[in-house]
Protein backbone atom coordinates (compact mmCIF):
# COMPACT_ATOMS: atom_id res chain seq x y z
CA UNK A 1 0.00 0.00 0.00
CA UNK A 2 2.02 3.51 -0.22
CA UNK A 3 1.09 6.40 0.19
CA UNK A 4 -2.10 8.10 -0.72
CA UNK A 5 -2.92 11.66 -1.50
CA UNK A 6 -6.10 13.49 -0.36
CA UNK A 7 -7.77 16.98 -0.87
CA UNK A 8 -6.46 19.05 1.76
CA UNK A 9 -9.96 21.02 2.52
CA UNK A 10 -12.68 17.83 1.76
CA UNK A 11 -13.34 15.33 5.10
CA UNK A 12 -13.97 15.80 8.98
CA UNK A 13 -12.70 19.17 11.16
CA UNK A 14 -11.55 16.50 13.90
CA UNK A 15 -9.01 19.54 14.42
CA UNK A 16 -8.66 23.38 13.50
CA UNK A 17 -7.01 23.93 10.35
CA UNK A 18 -5.37 26.92 11.57
CA UNK A 19 -3.85 24.42 14.24
CA UNK A 20 -2.43 22.59 11.13
CA UNK A 21 -1.16 25.85 9.95
CA UNK A 22 0.02 27.10 13.28
CA UNK A 23 2.41 23.34 13.09
CA UNK A 24 4.70 25.26 10.81
CA UNK A 25 4.85 28.74 12.54
CA UNK A 26 3.53 28.13 16.24
CA UNK A 27 3.98 30.05 19.02
CA UNK A 28 6.42 29.79 22.11
CA UNK A 29 2.63 28.87 24.08
CA UNK A 30 2.01 26.46 21.13
CA UNK A 31 4.63 24.21 19.52
CA UNK A 32 4.30 22.32 16.20
CA UNK A 33 5.26 19.33 18.65
CA UNK A 34 2.25 20.10 20.55
CA UNK A 35 0.10 20.70 17.73
CA UNK A 36 0.91 17.77 15.85
CA UNK A 37 0.85 15.23 18.58
CA UNK A 38 -3.03 16.94 19.61
CA UNK A 39 -3.77 16.07 16.04
CA UNK A 40 -2.44 12.71 16.10
CA UNK A 41 -4.63 11.90 18.96
CA UNK A 42 -8.02 12.94 17.36
CA UNK A 43 -7.48 10.70 14.07
CA UNK A 44 -6.43 8.01 16.67
CA UNK A 45 -9.56 8.77 18.64
CA UNK A 46 -11.57 8.33 15.34
CA UNK A 47 -10.55 5.55 13.82
CA UNK A 48 -10.62 3.81 17.62
CA UNK A 49 -14.46 5.48 16.88
CA UNK A 50 -14.71 3.49 13.51
CA UNK A 51 -14.24 -0.37 15.63
CA UNK A 52 -12.05 -1.36 13.03
CA UNK A 53 -10.07 -3.87 15.40
CA UNK A 54 -6.89 -2.62 14.94
CA UNK A 55 -4.23 -3.24 17.71
CA UNK A 56 -1.14 -1.56 18.67
CA UNK A 57 -2.47 2.04 16.69
CA UNK A 58 0.06 4.26 16.43
CA UNK A 59 -0.51 7.77 14.82
CA UNK A 60 1.59 10.34 13.69
CA UNK A 61 0.87 13.97 11.90
CA UNK A 62 2.86 16.48 10.34
CA UNK A 63 1.01 19.58 10.12
CA UNK A 64 3.54 21.41 7.96
CA UNK A 65 3.04 18.58 5.47
CA UNK A 66 -0.29 17.29 5.56
CA UNK A 67 1.02 13.87 6.24
CA UNK A 68 -0.25 11.21 8.49
CA UNK A 69 1.46 8.10 9.33
CA UNK A 70 -0.52 5.17 10.84
CA UNK A 71 1.28 1.57 12.58
CA UNK A 72 0.15 -1.08 13.92
CA UNK A 73 -1.99 -4.12 12.95
CA UNK A 74 -5.13 -4.58 11.20
CA UNK A 75 -7.54 -7.58 10.97
CA UNK A 76 -8.26 -7.76 7.80
CA UNK A 77 -7.07 -5.88 4.28
CA UNK A 78 -10.53 -4.19 4.28
CA UNK A 79 -9.73 -2.76 7.83
CA UNK A 80 -6.08 -1.47 6.90
CA UNK A 81 -8.02 0.44 3.53
CA UNK A 82 -10.53 2.11 6.09
CA UNK A 83 -7.83 2.64 8.22
CA UNK A 84 -6.53 4.91 5.43
CA UNK A 85 -9.44 6.58 4.54
CA UNK A 86 -9.95 7.32 8.32
CA UNK A 87 -7.04 9.34 8.07
CA UNK A 88 -7.32 10.90 4.56
CA UNK A 89 -10.48 12.01 5.03
CA UNK A 90 -10.00 14.56 7.75
CA UNK A 91 -9.84 18.53 6.68
CA UNK A 92 -6.05 19.47 6.31
CA UNK A 93 -4.49 15.93 5.58
CA UNK A 94 -2.95 15.66 2.55
CA UNK A 95 -1.16 12.23 2.62
CA UNK A 96 -1.64 9.32 4.52
CA UNK A 97 1.33 6.46 4.83
CA UNK A 98 0.09 3.44 6.01
CA UNK A 99 2.78 0.95 7.37
CA UNK A 100 0.34 -1.04 9.03
CA UNK A 101 0.32 -4.73 8.81
CA UNK A 102 -2.83 -7.42 7.98
CA UNK A 103 -3.15 -10.21 10.14
CA UNK A 104 -5.19 -12.09 7.15
CA UNK A 105 -4.12 -10.45 3.70
CA UNK A 106 -6.40 -9.88 0.87
CA UNK A 107 -6.33 -8.45 -2.34
CA UNK A 108 -6.34 -4.56 -1.91
CA UNK A 109 -9.66 -2.77 -3.04
CA UNK A 110 -9.59 0.09 -5.84
CA UNK A 111 -10.24 4.01 -4.67
CA UNK A 112 -12.78 6.29 -6.43
CA UNK A 113 -12.24 10.31 -5.86
CA UNK A 114 -15.69 11.33 -4.99
CA UNK A 115 -16.46 14.34 -7.27
CA UNK A 116 -19.09 16.63 -7.75
CA UNK A 117 -22.50 14.65 -9.18
CA UNK A 118 -21.51 11.43 -7.92
CA UNK A 119 -23.55 9.28 -6.60
CA UNK A 120 -22.91 5.61 -5.00
CA UNK A 121 -25.41 4.34 -8.05
CA UNK A 122 -23.23 6.36 -10.37
CA UNK A 123 -20.14 5.00 -9.16
CA UNK A 124 -21.08 1.36 -8.92
CA UNK A 125 -22.10 1.94 -12.59
CA UNK A 126 -18.31 2.97 -13.50
CA UNK A 127 -16.76 -0.06 -11.37
CA UNK A 128 -19.57 -2.66 -11.82
CA UNK A 129 -21.11 -2.35 -14.59
CA UNK A 130 -24.78 -1.98 -12.35
CA UNK A 131 -25.72 0.78 -10.51
CA UNK A 132 -28.00 -1.75 -8.46
CA UNK A 133 -24.43 -2.65 -6.62
CA UNK A 134 -23.94 0.30 -4.86
CA UNK A 135 -24.86 -1.48 -1.31
CA UNK A 136 -21.37 -3.14 -1.76
CA UNK A 137 -19.74 0.27 -1.80
CA UNK A 138 -21.46 2.04 0.41
CA UNK A 139 -20.97 -1.54 2.94
CA UNK A 140 -17.38 -1.24 2.39
CA UNK A 141 -16.87 2.30 3.41
CA UNK A 142 -18.93 1.74 7.01
CA UNK A 143 -18.77 2.73 9.44
CA UNK A 144 -17.58 6.41 7.74
CA UNK A 145 -20.60 6.31 5.97
CA UNK A 146 -23.79 6.81 7.60
CA UNK A 147 -25.85 7.20 4.65
CA UNK A 148 -25.62 5.82 1.08
CA UNK A 149 -27.21 9.29 0.07
CA UNK A 150 -24.06 11.38 2.00
CA UNK A 151 -21.30 11.37 -0.11
CA UNK A 152 -18.92 14.78 -0.85
CA UNK A 153 -16.66 16.16 -3.46
CA UNK A 154 -13.16 15.49 -2.25
CA UNK A 155 -14.09 12.18 -0.35
CA UNK A 156 -11.98 8.91 -1.35
CA UNK A 157 -14.14 5.78 -1.25
CA UNK A 158 -13.01 2.18 -1.05
CA UNK A 159 -14.15 -0.06 -4.27
CA UNK A 160 -13.89 -3.72 -3.23
CA UNK A 161 -13.52 -6.21 -5.87
CA UNK A 162 -17.00 -8.31 -6.40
Amino acid sequence: MGLFSFIKDAGEKLFSGKDAQAATVAPAASSPENLNANAAKAIESYITAQNLGASALQVSYDGALGKVTVQGEAPTQAAKEKITLCCGNVASVTSVENLMSVTNPEPEAQYHDVVRGDTLSAIAKTYYGDANKYPKIFEANKPMLSNPDKIYPGQKLRIPAL
